[in-house]
């Protein structure tokens, strides 16, 4: 018969066994969660080395150095926040000089400024030569990429050598939100080109309520569907684009809406490289936007890119709908300027101009190819 004490004895070692796991994994699983409930502080290009772990990530003000670039790779759905102004030296590194890579983030600026100092490049060619500018091999991925997918808002680009904004996110949707890329000081002397608000290679990408003054494309969309540009407010540069499109690059499914355009070369565009093949856009709706002061073209349909109103090509049709609907889009042109010009090689289906109201210049110039426009004036 048990004593006791062995009765006792045999009772400790149950308690012992049962609080004891079977193997380590519940161990490790508290140790991720630990970790990925950590907040990471970036304060120098060291400190962002490994932020895999972090849910949280605070951007202090600093400078990067030149020679060196940033990229902000934390976990997914991770938050990141600036609570002050990163300074980019000058450098001869290709860009881009910083990359947010991460998947699910909430990123919110905090309404500072990430500066690119462009006043040490401006020299009025932009990437076509002069002092070398941070612009990688792959073309448009400026100052800033953004990478993953999610939401960024409420911050200020300041002076992007050349392209400021890169989205090429992927994996879910991403809304880009009350950001404002500020080259305006490039106008003096006209040394600032090539500086482009937005470039655009992705799907599932809503821009809205964001300000551009720059000397280029406030928005150029590049490849994707399921784009939403609106809200928007662009001076001084090129307007808004579909393009321009290169060999094997499709858009369709894009949705410019409510947006205001004044003293620009051009309005709206959408522009195809008249060397493309194997590629082609469609499914282009403009809705209530306000366009004046335009310097070449209120609107612009062309498949002569780099020329505006050239030599066609046929490799990338351009296919309905293409339409200006469900509001007025009222376009205003200097003198000299065309209200509407349309260049096709290979363009078809019935295109609604109905909601499109252009006024001003030189009148248009309409070659539609198998396209037929119907309603609008201009």
């Amino acid at each position: 018969m048990p004593t006791l004490t062995s009765l006792l004895q045999l009772a400790a070692l149950a308690v012992v066994a049962v609080s004891l796991p079977t193997d380590n994994s519940t161990i490790l699983a508290s140790r991720t969660e630990t970790a990925k409930r950590a907040t990471c502080t970036v304060s120098s290009v060291a400190s962002a080395a490994n932020l895999s772990g972090c849910s949280a990530v605070v951007i202090t003000a600093f400078t990067v150095p030149s020679g060196q670039t940033l990229t902000i790779a934390a976990a997914s759905g991770a938050t990141v926040t600036m609570t002050g102004d990163l300074t980019f030296a000058k450098t001869t590194s290709a860009g881009p000089l910083i990359t947010f890579d991460t998947k699910n983030i909430v990123f919110n600026g905090g309404n500072h400024k990430i500066n690119g100092n462009g006043a040490m490049y401006w020299d009025g060619q932009g990437t076509n030569g002069g002092v070398t500018k941070p612009h990688p091999f792959v073309k448009y991925a400026g100052l800033i990429k953004f990478k993953g997918f999610g939401t960024f808002q409420s911050v200020t680009v300041l002076n992007s050598p050349a392209h400021a904004i890169s989205v090429g996110t992927s994996g879910g949707s991403t809304t880009i939100q009350g950001i404002t890329v500020d080259n305006s000081a490039g106008d003096s002397g006209a040394l600032g080109h090539n500086t482009d608000g937005f470039d655009i290679s992705a799907s599932s990408v809503t821009v809205s309520k964001c300000v551009v003054k720059n000397q280029d494309d406030c928005v150029a969309i590049n490849s994707g569907s399921s784009i939403a540009i609106q809200d928007l407010t662009c001076s001084g540069g090129h307007g808004i684009s579909i393009g321009s499109i290169a060999t094997g690059k499709t858009v369709s499914g894009v949705k410019i809406s409510r947006n205001t355009i004044t003293n620009s070369m051009y309005g709206l565009r959408i522009k195809v490289n008249a060397d493309a093949t194997n590629a082609g856009v469609s499914n282009i709706v403009y809705e209530a936007n306000t366009i004046s002061g335009i310097a070449k073209y209120g609107v612009l349909i062309s498949q002569s890119y780099p020329s505006d109103n050239g030599t066609p090509g046929t490799g990338a049709p351009i296919t309905a709908p293409i339409a200006f609907t469900g509001g007025t889009t009222n376009v205003a042109v200097s003198s000299s300027a065309h209200t509407l010009a349309i260049d096709c090689g290979a363009c078809s289906g019935t295109w609604d101009f109905s909601g499109l109201h252009a006024t001003g210049g030189v009148g248009h110039s309409i070659v539609a190819n198998k396209a037929v426009i119907s309603g609008g004036t201009y």
